[in-house]
This record gives C-alpha cells, sequence and structure tokens, in this order.
C-alpha cells in the first residue's frame, strides 16, 4: 500500500527500526535558539554561569532563559533546563523554540507525550520550523510510528532543512524497508550537509554492503572510524565486512573493540561468537 502520491517515494510501515543517532545540526531560521545547535562545549560550568549573569540583568527576557536551558540540555541538567524553558515559554507564549527544545529534554526524560505535545504546539506556532518537524519525526521514529515519522522529515526536507538529522533519519527509514538506494542518497546528502560526522558514513555503509558493494561499504565504514573511534557500530560494521571476507582474525579485534567501546552492543556479541567458533 502506497501512503503517498505524485512524486513522492512509497514507504510502507517498518516491524523494527535502527537505533536513534542523533548528529550536530545547523541553527535553524528564525530568533532564539535551537538547542541541538549548542556546541557541548557550551554546556560548560564557565558558560553556563556567563548565562546566568545575562539572566540576572534581564530577568525578564525569555531568550535568555531559552539559551540557558540550551546549555543546561547539553550539560545533562535536564531538570534545570526544562525550568528555564518553562520560564521562556511563560515570559513568551508563542517562542516555538522554546517549546521545541522543551520537548527534546523531555523526549531525554523518558516522557514522550509531553514531547509530543510541544513538538505539536511548535508547529502550531510556526508551520515551517523544520527542527520540530525533525525532533517529533525522530520521536516518532524511535515509538515504532514510522509512517508518521516519515512524513515529518519528508515535510522539513520539503522545507528546504539544511538539518542533516533529516536525511539521515529518513534515510533510516528506506533502510530499514530495504529501500536501499533511495537510502543512500539520503546518507550522501546528509554527509555533505556535515561532513565530519560519523553516523552517515555508518548507515550509507549498511546499505551498500546490503547492495553488494563492499569496497564501498568498506571505505565509509573505515571513515566512520577515523571520525569518530568511540562508536562501537563503526568497530562491527567493519568487522562484518573483516568476516566476509574471511579475515577471522582481523574482524575478531574489531569486534572486541566495539564490546569494548560497548559491552552490550548485540551485532558486536554475535559476531565475535561466530567468527571465534
Amino acid at each position: 500500500m502506497q501512503f503517498f502520491s505524485g512524486n513522492m517515494r512509497p514507504f510502507a510501515p517498518a516491524a523494527a527500526l535502527f537505533a536513534c543517532l542523533a548528529l550536530a545540526a545547523c541553527q535553524t531560521a528564525g530568533s532564539g535558539t535551537d538547542i541541538t545547535a549548542i556546541d557541548t562545549a557550551q554546556g560548560s560550568e564557565e558558560n553556563i554561569a556567563s548565562l546566568t549573569a545575562v539572566i540576572e540583568r534581564n530577568p525578564r527576557d525569555p531568550q535568555a532563559y531559552n539559551v540557558r536551558g540550551s546549555a543546561f540540555g547539553r550539560a545533562g541538567r535536564y531538570r534545570e533546563a526544562l525550568e528555564d524553558f518553562d520560564t521562556a515559554i511563560r515570559l513568551n507564549p508563542s517562542y516555538f523554540q522554546a517549546y521545541a527544545n522543551r520537548a527534546l529534554i523531555h523526549r531525554y526524560l523518558g516522557e514522550s507525550g509531553k514531547a509530543v505535545s510541544d513538538y505539536n504546539r511548535a508547529i502550531q506556532l510556526n508551520a515551517s520550523y523544520d527542527a520540530a518537524y525533525i525532533g517529533r519525526g525522530n520521536l516518532y521514529r524511535l515509538n515504532g510510528r514510522t509512517r508518521e515519522a516519515f512524513d515529518d522529515f519528508q515535510r522539513a526536507i520539503q522545507l528546504d532543512t539544511t538539518d542533516p538529522r533529516a536525511y539521515h533519519n529518513r534515510g533510516l527509514l528506506y533502510q530499514a524497508q530495504g529501500q536501499h538506494n533511495f537510502a543512500l542518497e539520503d546518507f550522501s546528502t546528509a554527509i555533505s550537509l556535515a561532513p565530519d560526522a560519523a553516523e552517515p558514513y555508518n548507515g550509507r555503509g549498511l546499505s551498500y554492503l546490503a547492495l553488494g558493494d563492499e569496497e564501498n561499504a568498506f571505505s565509509d565504514f573505515n571513515t566512520a572510524i577515523k571520525l569518530d573511534g568511540d562508536i562501537a557500530e563503526g568497530w562491527a560494521n567493519q568487522a562484518l565486512v573483516y568476516e566476509r571476507r574471511g579475515e577471522k582474525q582481523k574482524a575478531a579485534r574489531s569486534y572486541r573493540q566495539a564490546l569494548k567501546l560497548d559491552p552490550e552492543y548485540g551485532p558486536a556479541k554475535a559476531g565475535l561468537s561466530r567468527v571465534s567458533g
């Protein structure tokens, strides 16, 4: 059954999806700050102290609370982030970026219902806010609501988003459906928008591998490891190619590295068992 007409590609619901792989995003248009655009370093104690000083000088400025809330979020101080986003919204009930940022914190806290409600409100306030569609789409994807997830990523892309997450996450949906040529296009676009991010290389490599293009797959997995050697998936993917080539010792070494990074990573556990046996 096709869900889309015209020039949209057909997509059917998936039984299972790949895990969430968030990418650093570019800031979207409009005033205010998107939490995904805050660099990790901006969650430092020094920066938060500086932002607190700004709030002390401007206690009625909703943007100041939104920015500090974003920094709290980057620092993993989620309850403090919520308080700042609550204040920003109370001072400016039309502050759509603050709703989207609060939604992300609710998601981190496992409060999916509240997260969807905030994303819905952000979109109601600004129907062209791509970050809200991407955030809500990823939440839908993780909860198995694949059709709605696809619709949201599609909408963000139709809005000419420059956020690589829209393409990366849509690529994961195509990949989960076995539509690997479409997935390759989306992963490649995500790479062009975020060339230093490892995740889309891992995604594209898996689709290359599914299409029998082992050489390009191996190249992508190696690039992913060079960009971020602390992601277990990259090592497990590299090991899978070694395993397919019959290089069991190299495969075992890469699988062990993946397990060193994430002792519970299932594909690495299974792979190491195969090559060790």
